[in-house]
């Protein structure tokens, strides 16, 4: 089958009109063109059974040549793994496939278990409990700074072990942000890529000290869990443990930050949600979670390489080529979402790709979903009256992961 030719400009995820609201490009492109050519020369895929299919495909699609992926946007000469910050996202577990890919994540899983996160809830309430108090009382806060960002990073210390009043913390924090730009598939600017470089290299010593002092002296944390993980030839390395470490801490706290933020911003947009919220908290909070992630996902996008020669939509996809699967567009396709473009905690929407899928299935879901359940749940509990300010948020920079820097509220 022959791709019709299609109207639609050439897609650009650097495009600015795409961070204030990029659903309307993606119902475009879903509706009109839903495997698309983009700019680069990647393909753009943005129908819900197509990015499924994509991202669930373990033989057909992967992450590919590292370099060459990077090189896509840069130019064949550019040097990838002479920057610090490439070098470490090309040993990321995330940006790896099998057989490398298989022996890390499951030694990160097995750490990961379901078990400790199950026991992690009431430690992650008191957590919460204790950042509305510090709240209260003010009656308006940021709740992206103050709240948002907060308890993910808490819980990640406790998970990890870190002291969170270490002085450092805070460097640490700003570290991961400016680091993991290198996610965003775009060619940084020379200023970004050297502030990259440097705060990957504060993160690795941050945490080639953490590890250090865990194998000396064990405790009761994931990380002592990770330093004891595996056995033999499978054991991580100390290098492959600052690595991980990383991406967890990193991961743990940004997209989760996200989805809290993204979330209240949607109640507030839709106040009878809100309401409906606060009549059962508890009853109501997984919903929240789910249709939030369905919604207004911290992950709108991700990319994979083809390994094998597949058909999408019509159009053959070669080995090499790489493709982008909007899952900000899945999300919200209609033939699989009644009125996907309403915030309803009611619906079921557990068929979201905002986890990812195949292989790379996002290995910290159960933790988000934990995280943000406790956290809805809370908030409207304690601060029923809780309103945000949904005029003009204030979207981060960046294509693939969407969340705001500030989010005033009052209650």
């Amino acid at each position: 089958m022959t791709q019709l030719a299609s109207s639609i400009n050439p897609f650009d995820p650097n495009a600015p009109h795409l961070r204030a609201d990029p659903y309307p490009t993606f119902a475009a492109l879903r509706e009109n063109d839903p495997i698309h050519r983009a700019a680069h020369g990647y393909w753009v895929v943005s129908r819900h059974d197509d990015v499924r299919s994509t991202l669930m495909d373990r033989t057909g699609f992967g992450q590919g040549d590292f370099v060459q992926n990077i090189r896509l946007f840069y130019g064949p000469d550019f040097n990838v793994l002479g920057h610090t910050s490439y070098r470490w996202l090309s040993e990321v577990f995330l940006m790896q496939d099998p057989p490398q890919h298989t022996r890390v994540r499951g030694l990160v899983t097995g750490a990961l278990t379901a078990k400790r996160v199950r026991a992690m809830e009431p430690r992650i309430r008191e957590i919460t409990t204790q950042l509305i108090d510090d709240l209260a009382q003010a009656h308006t806060a940021d709740m992206i700074g103050q709240f948002a960002y907060r308890l993910p990073v808490l819980v990640m210390c406790d998970m990890l072990g870190v002291d969170p009043f270490d002085p450092r913390l805070a460097a640490i924090i700003d570290a991961i942000a400016q680091s993991f730009i290198v996610f965003e598939a775009r060619a940084l600017s020379e200023d970004e890529l050297n502030v990259a470089d440097r705060e990957i290299a504060r993160l690795e010593d941050f945490f080639d000290e953490l590890f250090l002092e865990r194998s000396r002296n064990p405790r009761d944390d994931l990380t002592t869990a990770l330093v004891q993980s595996g056995g033999g030839v499978d054991a991580l390395s100390h290098h492959e443990l600052i690595t991980v470490a990383i991406g967890l801490f990193g991961a743990g706290f940004e997209t989760t930050a996200h989805m809290i933020g993204n979330g209240l911003l949607c109640l507030n947009r839709f106040p009878d949600q809100w309401d409906t919220l606060v009549s059962d908290p508890e009853g109501h909070a997984p919903g929240v979670v789910n249709e939030t992630l369905r919604y207004e996902s911290s992950l709108i996008a991700t990319y994979r390489t083809a390994l094998e020669e597949r058909e999408i939509h019509g159009q053959t996809v070669r080995p090499g080529e790489k493709v982008l699967t909007l899952i900000g567009a899945a999300n919200r396709d209609s033939r699989v979402f009644d009125r996907p473009d309403e915030f309803d905690i009611a619906r079921d929407a557990s068929n979201h790709m905002s986890f990812g899928g195949g292989i790379h299935f996002c290995a910290g879901a159960e933790l988000a979903r934990l995280e943000g359940r406790v956290a809805f749940a809370e908030l409207a509990r304690r601060l029923p009256t809780l309103r945000v300010n949904t005029d003009a948020p204030a979207w981060r920079e960046g294509f693939l992961f969407r969340g705001m820097s500030t989010l005033p509220a009052s209650w």
